[in-house]
């Protein structure tokens, strides 16, 4: 395996702008309204964004210098005079919108107006919020971090969120957020965004939800499977029980382990693949135990 090894400080800093948002990602979007001093209204989306506590609550984004000529953004300029800011999150539904608001229009400008998009008064900050948002965040500024004087620095604006406002129809019948629905959006590197729908999101248990036996554990055929994925070995690793020899042998009268084994029970090599085929088929369904079943199976054949 061959990597290219680049130093930042040897490197020109639109090249290792570029590498990190290309490597960085996919980076959930902060899709900030402000106001000036005079109520001049700014509406503008940054990548460099995240949740950093929930007690308090607190929001992190990050209005960069431009790489370019090192000046500031009108964001930046605005929460730092006012110590006020919306966090709107966008969806599918106005990404088009929200990437025409990143136009560096001159100040006063309002994006709101440029992008066709509704601003909706908040309730206890001077920003609105954009109505089309499934969801926004009014936030006072507790602090602004600047990382460095140079273009490309960054300048941390740490929000603490003073009121949720959450569409009803992006929420399942527990209350909770519906991926599937909220249909967000992020950056990638480049003119290259993500959208979180379909095939994009995926299930994955969490580790803290117990104590798995790790991959070291596992059996040396299956960790040296030419099949088996890491990710496959990981998903064995999280588990806490293994099937007993009864379990394992009962198995054998499921009807496409049945099958396997006597299609191929002159053949171990071709049955070693095909079981460990259908292990790792199990194991992507989420059907762990079914899939230990059968590869403890495989490991009998030798």
């Amino acid at each position: 395996m061959s990597f290219k090894t680049i130093d930042p400080q040897e490197t020109k800093t639109a090249e290792v702008h570029a590498l990190l948002l290309g490597a960085i990602a996919p980076r959930p979007i902060a899709f900030a309204s402000t106001t000036d001093l005079e109520g001049n209204v700014n509406l503008s989306p940054f990548s460099f964004f995240n949740v950093f506590s929930a007690k308090p609550p607190i929001l992190v984004f990050s209005p960069a210098r431009r790489v370019r000529d090192n000046t500031g953004k009108h964001t930046l300029e605005n929460v730092m005079a006012t110590k006020e800011v919306v966090i709107n999150i966008a969806n599918f539904d106005i990404v088009e919108q929200m990437s025409l608001a990143s136009t560096e229009y001159d100040r006063g400008i309002n994006e709101f107006v440029k992008s066709g998009l509704t601003p909706e008064a908040s309730v206890l900050v001077s920003p609105p919020r954009v109505l089309e948002a499934p969801v926004a965040f009014e936030c006072k500024v507790n602090e602004v971090v600047s990382l460095g004087p140079e273009g490309g620095a960054g300048n941390l604006v740490i929000c603490e969120i003073l009121l949720m406002h959450v569409h009803e129809s992006i929420l399942d019948m527990q209350g909770h957020i519906d991926p599937y629905r909220l249909d967000a959006v992020a950056r990638m590197g480049g003119d290259y965004y993500l959208r979180a729908n379909g095939e994009a999101i995926f299930e994955l248990p969490k580790p803290v939800r117990n104590k798995g036996i790790g991959v070291d554990q596992l059996p040396g055929f299956i960790r040296k499977s030419p099949i088996l994925t890491g990710n496959n070995l990981a998903r064995l690793g999280n588990s806490e029980i293994i099937p007993g020899a009864a379990e394992v042998e009962a198995y054998r009268t499921n009807p496409l382990v049945a099958y396997t084994l006597n299609k191929h029970k002159d053949d171990p090599r071709r049955l070693t693949r095909e079981l460990e085929l259908l292990g790792k088929k199990l194991l992507e369904d989420h059907q762990v135990q079914e899939a230990w079943k059968v590869l403890l199976l495989r490991g009998q054949v030798g």
